[in-house]
Parts: structure tokens; C-alpha cells; sequence
């Protein structure tokens, strides 16, 4: 049994200033605004400029996390980063904004997971905090997808967007209501090569050759992804219900990843839920992998949608191939 409970404190989140509508795509590749809508219910995304990197975006929705709680900067004792396009393959973004924000002599560390990065970067505060170890820690999903999007590519270059979402996850007393209740993680390696970037890494180191043929860009075999990701986002939901008694009419609200519309309306029939109760904000920013939920979430307690008391569900699915779910009451 946990010693302590955790809670999520607090929210902040970022996107970019640049605006990309599907009327801008169409100009560089042969596709359509109306494909797009039908397909994915994205409209439009926010591309980092140039110079902007992972944690630039981190930051800001960091300070956003920090002036929406009651904490300092002092009271931190980890930061946590859910990413797959940090600044640098090392050191770690954590540790990159870990400077920005002022702090130190706390650990920090990047966590891998493709768009589940910020779901399993939660699961793994929730446990630092339940085991006595740290009070209050920054968990960030943050990506900038723009800068890895192969625009040769119309099946995927229109799927990806950029943003960071922040929150504070922090002990709490065992008579608030509010707390993290439950988790579920899962990941199934063999599949891996259904969507990764080829090249970069020690397998592919960059060259000439990686530059010219697009390899350091997402690769995605889309249609067995669509599959996977309604399974195993409906297998960890559907887990977590019955492993604490509940029903799907129980639930407030479900916050799921925002890769594709009828992913997300597939998932909700599936779980015979309905759709006004499910957190949907793709057509503003479309698929921004670790920062999806985050962002998504800042945004429905920012609008009075969630509220204190609300037991809510977030389930994502991603490269690895990961996914899970968190069952919290707000």
C-alpha cells in the first residue's frame, strides 16, 4: 500500500505562435482541406519557429504550471520530461530547464514513451510521491513534431503539430478528495517499428545519405496504428474500471490523446460513452504526442469544464508501441 496520496495540483500549457492552417498544407502537398477534416478533425496546428526548441515551449508552460498552484519554485524536488524531440539527445530537456526555471540540486530526467511519454511520466511521479520520497514534482509533455514531419510524406505531414503542457503532481492529505487513483502501463515492443524515426540514433547515425532520403523524420504505417490504438486505449480504460468497481457512467470526463478524430469516437463507442463528455480540442491543434493530454487538460479546467470532485480518465497510445491509462478524481 502507498504511504502517501498524489494529486495533480496544478496546470499550465504552450503553443506556438505560428499558426498552420489545412489551406497552408495544401500549398505544399497534394491534399485537401476537406480530406484532412474528414480524416483526422484537425483544421489547424502551431509549428516553433526556427530558433525555438523543446524547452523554450517546456518553459513557459512550466511558469504557467507554477502560477496556477500554490507552490515556489523552491518547493520542487524533480522535474520529469515526457519527449521524444528534447533540445539534444543529451543532456536531458529536464536538465535544460531545470536551468531555465532557476532551480537545482534536484534530479531531472527525460522520459521516452512517444505521445504515452506524458501519461507514463505521471504514473512514475505518482509513485516517487506515494513512496515518501519527493512532495511536489513537475511533470512535462512537450514536443516540437514540425521539425521531425517528413512534408514529402501527405499521409503523415499533416497529423503533427507542437505544444508543451505542464503539471504540478503533488502528496497530499488522505482526507482530500482530489487524488491520483489508479494506473495502468503497457508497451509492446515488437511492434516498434510501426512508427519510430529511422535515423539519428546509434542504429542510423546522421549523414549525407539519412539527410537526403528523409530519414530523420516520423515514419508511421498508419492504418495498423488506427487499429492498435483503439484496442489498447479501450483494453487499459476498460482494466481500469473493473479493477476499481466503476462503469463507464460513473466517469465525468475522459481525456484521451489527440491523435485522430474517429480514433477518439471509436474509443468512446466502444466504451458506449458519450462523446460531450469526452475532452476534445484536435481541431485547434492536432497531434502533439506527449503534450496532447496536458494541453487538453489546462484547457477543460481553464474553461470550468473539469471541477474539483470530477473523476476523470486519460488514456493515450504511442510509439514504443506504449499506451495506459490514469483514473484521477480532479
Amino acid at each position: 500500500m502507498p504511504i502517501h496520496n498524489a494529486k495533480f495540483t496544478s496546470f499550465g500549457s504552450y503553443v506556438p505562435k505560428k499558426v498552420i492552417t489545412n489551406f497552408d498544407l495544401e500549398k505544399i502537398v497534394d491534399t485537401t482541406d476537406e480530406w484532412i477534416r474528414a480524416r483526422t478533425g484537425m483544421m489547424e496546428r502551431h509549428y516553433a519557429e526556427p530558433e525555438e526548441a523543446a524547452s523554450d515551449l517546456a518553459y513557459i508552460a512550466a511558469q504557467r504550471a507554477l502560477e496556477a498552484s500554490p507552490l515556489k519554485h523552491r518547493d520542487i524536488d524533480m522535474i520529469i520530461v515526457g519527449t521524444v524531440t528534447g533540445d539534444h539527445a543529451f543532456p536531458s530537456t529536464a536538465c535544460i530547464l531545470q536551468k531555465k526555471l532557476g532551480m537545482k540540486n534536484i534530479p531531472c530526467f527525460d522520459l521516452s514513451a512517444g505521445c504515452t511519454g506524458f501519461l507514463y511520466s505521471v504514473d512514475v511521479a505518482k509513485n516517487f510521491i506515494e513512496n515518501g520520497t519527493k512532495h511536489n514534482i513537475l511533470v512535462v509533455g512537450v514536443e516540437i513534431l514540425s521539425k521531425v514531419t517528413n512534408f514529402k510524406d501527405r499521409s503523415t505531414c499533416v497529423l503533427f503539430g507542437d505544444g508543451a503542457g505542464a503539471t504540478i503532481i503533488s502528496r497530499t492529505e488522505r482526507n482530500d478528495i482530489s487524488r491520483i487513483i489508479d494506473s495502468v502501463m503497457y508497451a509492446d515492443g515488437s511492434q516498434s517499428d510501426l512508427l519510430y524515426q529511422p535515423a539519428g540514433g546509434s542504429r542510423m547515425p546522421a549523414s549525407q545519405e539519412t539527410v537526403e532520403k528523409n530519414l530523420h523524420t516520423i515514419y508511421m504505417e498508419g492504418n495498423r496504428i488506427f487499429k492498435n490504438a483503439i484496442r489498447s486505449m479501450y483494453a487499459a480504460v476498460d482494466e481500469l474500471l473493473r479493477r476499481n468497481k466503476l462503469e463507464a457512467k460513473d466517469i465525468d470526463w475522459i481525456v484521451p490523446h489527440q491523435a485522430n478524430i474517429r480514433i477518439i469516437e471509436s474509443l468512446a463507442d466502444k466504451l458506449h460513452f458519450p462523446m460531450n463528455k469526452v475532452i476534445v480540442n484536435i481541431e485547434k491543434y492536432a497531434n502533439t504526442s506527449s503534450a496532447t493530454i496536458p494541453i487538453a487538460l489546462d484547457e477543460a479546467i481553464r474553461d470550468k469544464k473539469i471541477r474539483r470532485g470530477d473523476l476523470v480518465i486519460l488514456t493515450s497510445f504511442g510509439a514504443g508501441l506504449t499506451w495506459g491509462a490514469i483514473l484521477a478524481r480532479f
